[in-house]
């Protein structure tokens, strides 16, 4: 595979803006994201893909059609096209570190900011490769962009190469997959995979089909406004019973706490005056069980406050958003199987473990398309940190081309 030829395609890519929007109920939540979906369709049409079809909700699908003369799963797999809210990525300006060296990256030398390994550990993993990071005024995209990379560059090189045999292969590209919305209005039957891989996760390696149950919750607290000098008695100030709830919640479960199985409350939003605070939290635990207690600690907090002081002023509000996967993919773990194989087979090491979040692919596989999670590459995603090895991206489109093959001789 040509290396150069991935880097160009990965930066053209980066340098489209795409980032969605959580606050607008459109489909998809911002107009650009149609612009990359555009490019993308006019490029699988000219490396020779079948059935290209950008559909009205921008979702885009296509078909390597086999190249075997008997009957083998047709598979799938998946990217999103959007990139995430929590930092802009308006004017991308990727930056090409050629044989890292393993010393401090300079993002950007006039604001002074410094990707090094000293905090960044991972980042040794990677001496004497290429490193595609951002200039540090916004995040890179490589979620999920280093995925859509590696999946057309998959499927161009099969169709270069047909001497690899593999049977019907559907891609999919998604819209509003940071927002929670990616798979919505994915039509699984249209799509007509028996399963299908997210490529989607971070470091090389990574192999998942677990991942969080998921639940939003939007906390309102009511005060009352009144002149501060004739306030008392009368004033209830929002923000100091906001400030109850927050510290009623676990201290040590929280993100920057927590790893492996156990969850956590998120505060990601927080606005208030006296008069009315809104705190915006997520939930998140693998266990079932736990993720359920979780939703109820937060409802008892707010009863109990609400009890002490003698009114409502706390409403809460919470609404589930994914589950996890492992329900769906246990019954069928074949799937998982055969890319640990290709990954063993391409000697590397596959990293089994939990998903501290969501893909499209949980929502996926409820919907009936198993959908397990691959990794893409990329480490520090959502912010300026964000950065990708090529050589990562280069090992993920070999594990695509090596489950295509693969499928062939299991279901021979």
């Amino acid at each position: 595979m040509d290396k150069q030829h991935i880097i160009d395609r990965f930066i053209k890519y980066v340098t489209v803006d795409t980032e969605s929007d959580p606050n607008n109920p459109a489909f998809p939540s911002t107009e650009k994201q149609w612009n990359l979906a555009r490019i993308l369709e006019q490029e699988l049409k000219d490396i020779g893909m079948s059935d290209v079809e950008l559909d009205q909700n921008c979702y885009l699908m296509a078909t390597l059609p086999s190249n075997i003369d008997y009957e083998v799963p047709t598979i799938g797999f998946v990217a999103h096209i959007d990139t995430s809210p929590d930092f802009t990525g308006a004017n991308v300006s990727p930056q090409v570190h050629e044989n890292y060296n393993g010393e401090d990256i300079v993002l950007n030398e006039k604001e002074n900011i410094v990707l090094s390994p000293k905090y960044f550990e991972d980042l040794l993993q990677y001496k004497g490769q290429t490193i595609i990071t951002t200039d540090g005024t916004t995040l890179l995209g490589a979620d999920d962009k280093a995925g859509v990379t590696e999946i057309v560059s998959a499927m161009e090189y099969l169709l270069q190469h047909p001497e690899i045999k593999h049977g019907t292969i559907r891609i999919c590209f998604t819209p509003d997959e940071e927002v929670g919305k990616g798979a919505h209005k994915f039509d699984v039957k249209k799509f007509g995979a028996e399963w299908a891989y997210t490529m989607d996760g971070s470091q090389i390696g990574e192999l998942e089909y677990e991942n969080f149950n998921a639940a939003g919750a939007k906390v309102t607290i009511n005060g009352k406004i009144v002149h501060p000098g004739y306030a008392k008695g009368k004033m209830i100030n929002s923000m100091t019973i906001a400030s109850q709830f927050i510290n009623a919640l676990p201290s040590n479960e929280v993100p920057e706490k927590t790893s492996g199985y156990e969850g956590f409350f998120h505060l990601h939003n927080m606005e208030g005056k006296v008069e009315k605070t809104i705190l915006q939290y997520i939930i998140r635990d693998h266990d079932m069980k736990l993720f359920q207690e979780r939703k109820e600690t937060m409802k008892n907090i707010a009863n109990e406050i609400n009890k002490h002081l003698g009114n409502d002023a706390i409403e809460i509000e919470i609404k589930d958003q994914y589950f996890n996967m492992k329900e769906k993919v246990t019954p069928v773990m074949h799937i998982v199987d055969i890319a640990e194989e290709v990954m063993k087979d391409l000697h590397i090491t596959p990293l089994i473990k939990p998903i501290r979040g969501g893909t499209d692919g949980s929502q996926l596989s409820y919907m009936g398309l198993p959908c397990p999670n691959i990794f893409a590459g990329g480490h520090n995603f959502h912010g300026r940190y964000e950065y990708v090895p090529v050589e990562s991206i280069l090992k993920a489109t070999e594990v695509i081309v090596g489950i295509a093959e693969k499928v062939t001789t299991k279901f021979a």
